[in-house]
């Protein structure tokens, strides 16, 4: 469907996926599965039994595991040829220095706090180097609802809101992103707090983050593929 000239630029190109969780290990997979020769995967979890309804490397076999780990076997397995690097890594400012974003040809952005999310785009715009962001995927039941577009044209999202706000301080112009206008529904049922002992963790599904994961896998696929 590509041609050949299009799978070598794939078979050429360095993506860092930042956060390879409900959204992010299904970008995973789509780069995988469309031939991407090297993948950098950045995240500091490992996989617990609540993410395996929505987690593609979740399982009751994988729990435990580094979830950087566990997404590195599977793409080997699917493409035995790629380069796969793993980053046990909690991307924050603090950390930001271990990446050399001028080596990748696209920044995944799938992590959840928005101090992260700052710090990727910042450092890629830096160096030139494309990302795209995933936007709130929590709290929502529709996958027919996400839209690719730039941060300033989103609108409902509360994070969206957020990000905006933050961004255009720091005078950023655009930021291409994956959004939902869905509005966030309240989940049923009883609320467990989390590790830092929050109550309001968002609930998910097993249809919605990974609908967004694999819109932004074929947006780095076409972006690279259309690159001059």
């Amino acid at each position: 469907m590509l041609g050949d000239e299009a799978i070598e630029k794939l078979k050429k190109a360095r993506v860092a996926v930042f956060g390879v969780g409900g959204v992010g290990g299904y970008t995973v997979e789509a780069l995988a599965r469309s031939g991407v020769g090297a993948i950098d995967l950045i995240d500091n979890d490992r996989v617990s039994l609540s993410n395996i309804n929505r987690q593609i490397i979740a399982t009751h076999s994988t729990i435990g595991q580094l979830k950087v780990e566990v997404a590195k076997e599977r793409v080997l397995d699917i493409n035995p040829n790629c380069e796969v690097k793993t980053y046990p890594v909690l991307y924050m400012p603090e950390t930001a220095d271990r990446f050399d974003f001028s080596q990748y040809d696209y920044v995944v952005d799938a992590i959840d706090t928005v101090t992260g999310k700052i710090e990727l785009v910042m450092r890629a715009q830096e160096k030139g180097t494309p990302i795209i962001s995933s936007m709130g995927a929590g709290n929502k039941l529709d996958p027919t609802a996400f839209e690719v577009a730039d941060i300033y044209k989103t609108s409902v999202c509360p994070l969206a809101k957020v990000m905006r706000r933050e961004l255009k301080k720091r005078g950023v112009k655009k930021l291409k992103v994956v959004y939902s206008k869905e509005e966030a529904i309240t989940p049923v049922g009883e609320i467990e707090e989390d590790a830092q002992g929050r109550r309001s963790i968002p609930g998910s599904i097993a249809f919605v983050p990974s609908v967004a994961g694999l819109i932004i896998g074929g947006e780095v696929v076409k972006d690279i593929v259309s690159k001059a």
